[in-house]
């Protein structure tokens, strides 16, 4: 994986010059160019198998994301996110900043992947730039993985929202880098009618906090998310949703976020993959 990559990501790594050498001769008479498998925490490197969605550029961001146009949306194309310095380390990093969102109006800026997914292991790493800070990640367009610093209630941080606990003492706090770690199963579907939960099995900064967790519903109402104006959140379809994060007027950041598309025939998501150490 090209420097730049890594510059673009905010991660800082020391490497001895012999040592590079000869990892770069081991990796070239196999053939490779990413990790066979990916990592978890903060500064994880993606699999050979995964799409980047942000390597800190304005022009991926562009590429790879546009808004989600729910009811309550009132910005406009181009994305009014903000490419900016990374205030913890290296390079670049993009802002929930958005004029459409002040005053905590959710849904009137957020910003999804053009991609649409299934299942998938996903990571992405996220920075709270000042007390109470509030976003959001939602898999599928659907289901919300809480980003909000000082709430460790089941509507708190790193809450499968209002239907888990919040892992709060994984959190590190604010100013500094945190990551999610995400396998996903969707729901299972038979005649348009739901017949399996989606399930999720998180990672937040390296520590496992959510095991093979069902999610109920949509929450929020329609201006949260897809199928949140169906049935009062219950009315899940059976369509693919993209990855979205959440702008509430609040300066939060994100770097370093990657997808690997899976086919999880079982349902089951529990995983475990080495620490990251960069």
């Amino acid at each position: 994986m090209p420097d730049s990559l890594f510059i673009r990501f905010g991660i800082k790594m020391k490497i001895n010059a012999n040592l590079f050498a000869a990892c770069t001769l081991c990796v070239a008479s196999l053939n490779l160019t990413y990790q066979l498998s990916a990592e978890v925490g903060v500064g994880a490197l993606p699999s050979q198998k995964a799409e980047v969605l942000f390597d800190g550029s304005r022009e991926l961001l562009d590429t790879k994301w546009t808004y989600w146009k729910g009811p309550r949306f009132a910005s406009s194309l181009p994305i009014k996110w903000k490419i900016v310095a990374d205030p913890a380390d290296e390079g670049t990093v993009m802002m929930t900043d958005d004029p459409a969102a002040v005053g905590g109006k959710y849904g009137t800026a957020d910003i999804v992947t053009k991609g649409k997914y299934v299942d998938f292991r996903l990571h992405v790493e996220f920075l709270v730039s000042k007390p109470g800070g509030n976003s959001g990640v939602y898999l599928q367009n659907r289901y919300e993985i809480q980003v909000l610093d000082g709430d460790k209630t089941s509507h708190g941080m790193g809450a499968v929202i209002n239907e888990s606990k919040s892992p709060y003492a994984a959190y590190n706090g604010v100013g500094v880098w945190n990551a999610y770690d995400i396998r996903f199963r969707a729901a299972r579907f038979k005649d348009g009618q739901r017949t399996e939960k989606a399930l999720v099995t998180m990672f937040f900064n390296g520590k496992k906090v959510h095991v093979n967790h069902p999610i109920n519903k949509v929450w929020g109402g329609p201006n949260s998310g897809i199928d949140g104006g169906n049935n009062g959140g219950l009315g899940i379809t059976d369509r693919p949703g993209g990855l979205k994060l959440q702008c509430e007027g609040h300066d939060v950041r994100y770097r370093n976020i990657w997808i690997e598309e899976l086919m999880l025939k079982e349902p089951m998501t529990d995983f475990n993959e080495p620490q990251a150490s960069h």
